[in-house]
């Protein structure tokens, strides 16, 4: 006898996530990570999926119950922070502590953490393929299932104002942001919002990766169409509930395993 194989309607929608199936297991990363060896690793790990350009760049923690945030230091790559390396400001900027100095543009990140409650990270850079999106003015398209996690939560900002540099220029870039949590910078680059360091981690890598589908296909003149929106709400509710965590942990194993000294 043939199992009866189900086949959804297409103009039904679908729930995804946690609600239709839930792992008993994951494997985990092995070791206890402190706030700054957590954000040491985002770094690097992102700076080895492309997502990064020389000494640009920036990302900011502000951690549930604070105002201070933690953020990389100016001079130094993604590529090679260390945990030690991670500076803290407060929400007005000012370094409380780190042996580095940090850049002015950092408020970029401050404006955005004191108006958006949900904003504990905050991800800015200029990935390659999405700054090809930022130079055309151009959002990455709804066309394969991993872009399905940006649908319905990606703006462009089509003004290019130069290095927001001072309070008053985050204040208004962040208001231009309203609630969006992907944000394309035209002409700039990117900012990415979320309430973890694994979520804001997995939408970056994730985020570049689509990017570059859009421009690939771009190039050979397909008729890109979108997926269906009833399908998509579901996958994106998969890709975030289930992705996110494992996502990270995979991600630990492998940068502590090929680059220990992020730890120290």
């Amino acid at each position: 006898m043939v199992a009866e194989t189900k086949v959804h309607s297409p103009d039904a929608p679908r729930e995804g996530g946690y609600a239709t199936w839930s792992p008993s297991i994951t494997p985990g990363i092995g070791l206890d990570l402190t706030n700054a060896q957590a954000l040491a690793i985002s770094f690097r790990w992102l700076a080895r999926e492309g997502f990064a350009e020389n000494l640009a760049g920036h990302i900011t923690w502000q951690r549930p119950g604070t105002n201070s945030m933690l953020i990389n230091p100016w001079g130094l790559w993604w590529r090679e922070l260390t945990a030690s390396d991670i500076c803290e400001v407060d929400e007005d900027g000012r370094l409380l502590s780190g042996r580095w100095d940090v850049t002015p543009a950092f408020h970029i990140h401050t404006e955005l953490h004191r108006v958006r409650p949900d904003a504990r990270v905050v991800v800015h850079n200029h990935p390659y393929y999405t700054s090809l999106l930022a130079c055309m003015g151009e959002l990455p398209r709804i066309v394969h299932q991993t872009a399905s996690m940006y649908s319905g939560d990606i703006a462009l900002v089509d003004e290019y104002t130069g290095e927001v540099d001072t309070a008053d220029l985050g204040r208004d870039l962040a208001e231009r942001i309203g609630p969006a949590n992907i944000v394309i910078l035209k002409s700039h680059g990117v900012i990415v919002i979320a309430d973890t360091v694994e979520r804001a981690t997995y939408l970056s890598a994730s985020l570049e990766r689509v990017a570059r589908t859009t421009i690939d296909l771009m190039k050979i003149r397909v008729e890109l169409e979108g997926l269906n929106p009833h399908l998509v709400a579901g996958m994106k509710t998969s890709l975030l509930e289930r992705g996110a965590d494992v996502y990270w942990s995979g991600l630990v194993r492998q940068l502590v395993r090929d680059e220990p000294e992020v730890l120290t």
